[in-house]
């Protein structure tokens, strides 16, 4: 029984084996069946793209290739064409060439010929020219012979004689002349003056170096010089005068060599007593606004001046500066009044010898424009006046006469008569003070050696220039430098300048802090 079982278990197991083999060889086989055919399938795609690739790239090379092949054609043509423009160019030029050459070859036979022609004319003028030379030789030999002279020393005793004789009747006939012209000159000249001297007559005193400002009371002079001084040294160093207060009741004396300073110090005071606030912050607002209010007064002083001698069409800038003149003096003699005193007697010569009276009054007022300038222009009032008339376009005639109004050799008749009428106005008596113009160019020459160093914003000098006040500026000058400045300004004036006495320099160096407290 067990026997069997087992038989029939081994034969069960035998069949399933089998049976499984059998299934799975059938799958088998299938499965590389089908493989075989994707295969077969994926060659076959395969070689239809290899194809279309194949036939795709040969049409692309074969494009290629025919338009390489165009182009390089074309690339020949373009040279060919080239080349043959060249070679045009280069027969054309040989041609040329050759045409030259046979030109230059035909003026080179002129030219020899032309030589030979003037080598032969140069060996017969040659010839004639020693041939003349020999008979002007043999009949200055002659010359010589028959006078008994030399050639040089009759040649020397002939241009004597004549240049004797000539000296001689020149000379008589410019005396003649001479004598002649002077006495008429004079005769008319004198009465030629004396008509303009009669026609305009004007009164005139000659300028002071010092103001006197009238005080309410005494009790003024202490708010005045203020605590430990700071108002008057305010007024000192803002206005650039010298403030005298002594015993004299009622009068405080404002001394300077300035007049526009000296005004504008005095306007100043003359306002600080009437606004009854005197203190460092209010001066310095008082004279600013004096300093504003004068330059507008300048500007109506020119005005007036150009109206008063019936003149026009000049420059607003040069207006101003005519009025300016109102504040310079030459020899204490005031500048605008001289110079409107030189016009109307250059109008009235004009008048009498027939030249243009307006443009000879202009002339006479601007001859001594350049004095109305200060310190920052160089040069003297000649120069600086010529420079400022041809800046404001005056007419040729005014330039001239400015530029030579102190030359010795004027070059026209305005120039004489500005220099006449200038010679009239200084030499009349009173008109001019000699210490006084000598006293102003000292005081000068001192305050142009202190602004000559580097630093220094204002100079004064003071005290009838016995001391120099130099102001500079903190930011580049510190007080060891100072000092050393004050003791150079010395030297430079101990060798550049004559004065009696001494002159103290005083610098002056001030720095301002300021706060905002709110």
């Amino acid at each position: 029984m067990d026997i069997i079982l087992i038989s029939i278990c081994i034969a069960c197991c035998v069949g399933g084996f089998g049976l499984f083999w059998l299934i799975s060889r059938n799958n088998l086989i299938k499965d590389i069946k089908d493989k075989k055919e994707r295969s077969e399938k994926m060659i076959s795609i395969a070689k239809s793209k290899s194809i279309k690739i194949t036939k795709e790239t040969e049409r692309k090379i074969k494009q290629f290739k025919s338009s390489q092949i165009k182009k390089i054609k074309d690339e020949i043509e373009s040279t060919r064409k080239l080349m043959t423009e060249k070679e045009a160019n280069l027969l054309e030029r040989e041609k040329n060439l050759n045409a030259s050459q046979t030109e230059v070859t035909r003026r080179g036979a002129q030219l020899e010929l032309k030589e030979e022609t003037c080598d032969q004319l140069e060996l017969k003028y040659r010839s004639k020219e020693e041939e003349l030379n020999s008979i002007l030789e043999d009949a200055k030999s002659k010359i010589e012979t028959i006078s008994g002279l030399s050639r040089e020393e009759a040649k020397q005793e002939l241009v004597g004689a004549v240049e004797n004789e000539a000296k001689i009747l020149a000379a008589r006939k410019i005396k003649e002349i001479e004598k002649n012209l002077k006495d008429e000159a004079e005769e008319k000249a004198k009465n030629i003056i004396a008509l303009a001297i009669q026609k305009y007559a004007a009164s005139y005193t000659s300028e002071k170096t010092s103001s006197v400002v009238t005080l309410p009371s005494d009790d003024m002079k202490g708010r005045i010089i203020g605590r430990e001084g700071r108002n008057i040294r305010t007024i000192e160093s803002k206005t650039g005068v010298d403030i005298i207060i002594d015993d004299t009741p009622g009068i405080v004396t404002v001394s300077s060599h300035n007049p526009l300073r000296r005004e504008i110090a005095s306007r100043s005071i003359k306002k600080l007593l009437d606004d009854g606030r005197v203190h460092p912050g209010r001066i310095e607002e008082i004279v600013d606004e004096i300093r504003e209010q004068l330059g507008k007064e300048i500007q109506q002083l020119g005005e007036d001046a150009i109206l008063e001698i019936g003149i026009s069409n000049m420059n607003p800038e040069l207006i101003k500066l005519v009025g300016n003149m109102k504040y310079r003096t030459s020899y204490s003699q005031n500048i605008l009044d001289h110079s409107l005193e030189v016009a109307q007697i250059c109008g009235v010569l004009a008048s009498e010898i027939g030249l243009d009276p307006k443009l000879a009054k202009r002339a006479g007022l601007l001859h001594d424009i350049g004095k109305s300038v200060d310190h920052t222009i160089e040069g003297n009032h000649v120069d600086i006046g010529a420079d400022l008339v041809k800046k404001y376009h005056e007419p040729p005639e005014v330039i001239e006469a400015v530029e030579s109004s102190h030359s010795d050799h004027p070059s026209s008749l305005y120039t004489v008569l500005v220099q006449a009428s200038d010679a009239i106005s200084a030499a009349r008596p009173g008109a001019r003070k000699e210490s006084y113009e000598s006293y102003v160019k000292r005081v000068k020459e001192l305050e142009d050696i202190g602004l000559s160093f580097n630093g220094v914003d204002k100079c004064f000098a003071i005290q009838a220039g016995r001391e120099v006040r130099v102001m500079v500026e903190s930011d580049k000058i510190n007080d060891d430098e100072a000092t050393i400045l004050s003791h150079d300004i010395a030297k430079k004036i101990e060798e550049e300048v004559s004065y009696p006495g001494n002159v103290k320099i005083t610098v002056i160096r001030e720095v301002r802090v300021a706060a905002m407290a709110n």
